[in-house]
């Protein structure tokens, strides 16, 4: 039986992989009235579902009460300053943007019209990495001391029925990148471990990939509170793969994306420990969990558990990665 969330109409902004997703979720939760900005033209099953317009103006004119902004990176903040100029509450894939350009013109929009937004990272919403984050809220490997992070892919392999060098994920100036495209990790970093001091990084174009962005990054993070963050991440390697290993003062957390098990090592009892084991775990699972809690979050005019607030320290994290790599020093964030 289908859950449903009962509000108004919602104008989801870009009609690629990810606004194809969301639409088809938003039509398994919710009730809601949907209206699809695109210029593709392979919409007529769209159509039976929901009203689509080429222009954000002919969609405005529906008065919609929300919108979500997957189009191409370096048009998020753009997109997102129209929608909320109409008073749209807003959920924002990620990363933000490209740069920190009219960022703070969006700011001041949000805080002035008091409208709830999200960050699009999936991840937060993923039950290993909750579970990982009430472990260490519990202290249950003592005080952290480092995290090693990474997350793998090739980046042909992302959609496969495209050309992968049209993508955003393989061009500058969409806003690609391996460092800007799997932001998630940068954020889930940060909702763990908080506020970052500096950083330091080395990235790249290493593989044979016909891109002309980073294909390659590896980051040294340094949070405020002392713990050191390793992160590896790139756009060659076969099979996908998304890992995280925590290391304490009292043991171990790990966990990666081929078993989905948060295992937590003791040093006392020196073995390893399944905390939590999801089995057959679906990916698009955090997708639905993300968008129901905007929904919810909307509806009780409630903070959200990741705003625009943290998608602009998240960016600003990104952005001190990428200027530390191109000047082989640390740079603060």
């Amino acid at each position: 039986m289908k859950q449903t969330i009962n509000m108004k109409k919602i104008l989801v902004v870009g009609y690629g992989s990810i606004g194809k997703r969301h639409v088809e979720n938003l039509l398994s939760i919710s009730n809601l009235e949907i209206i699809v900005c695109t210029k593709r033209n392979d919409v007529k099953k769209l159509k039976k579902h929901a009203k689509v317009y080429r222009t954000i103006k002919q969609c405005l004119k529906e008065k919609p009460d929300m919108g979500i902004i997957s189009n191409e990176t370096s048009l998020h903040v753009t997109t997102a300053i129209k929608l909320a100029n109409e008073g749209l509450d807003l959920f924002l894939e990620k990363p933000l943007s490209n740069s920190l350009k009219d960022v703070e013109k969006l700011r001041t929009i949000i805080k002035k019209k008091k409208l709830i937004t999200q960050m699009g990272c999936n991840l937060r919403f993923h039950p290993c990495i909750k579970k990982i984050k009430s472990m260490i809220e519990q202290q249950k490997i003592g005080k952290i001391i480092s995290a090693q992070v990474q997350t793998c892919s090739y980046l042909p392999d992302y959609h496969p029925w495209e050309n992968y060098r049209k993508g955003y994920a393989a061009r500058k100036d969409l806003g690609g990148g391996i460092i800007l495209t799997q932001i998630h990790e940068i954020d889930y970093m940060y909702w763990l471990f908080q506020e970052v001091e500096n950083v330091i990084s080395m990235s790249g174009k290493f593989s044979d990939l016909d891109i002309n962005v980073e294909d390659y990054a590896a980051c040294l993070l340094k949070f405020r509170n002392k713990i050191i963050g390793e992160l590896h991440m790139d756009y060659f390697q076969r099979p996908n793969f998304k890992s995280c290993q925590i290391r304490g003062t009292k043991g171990e957390i790990y966990w990666d994306s081929d078993n989905n098990c948060v295992n937590i090592y003791n040093m006392n009892k020196k073995r390893w420990k399944t905390e939590m084991e999801v089995k057959n775990y679906q990916i698009n699972f955090s997708y639905v969990e993300q968008l129901k809690h905007f929904l919810q979050c909307v509806k009780q005019r409630k903070k959200t558990i990741n705003d625009l607030e943290q998608g602009i320290v998240t960016l600003k994290i990104v952005l001190a990665i990428k200027k530390a790599s191109k000047l082989m020093k640390t740079v603060n964030v």
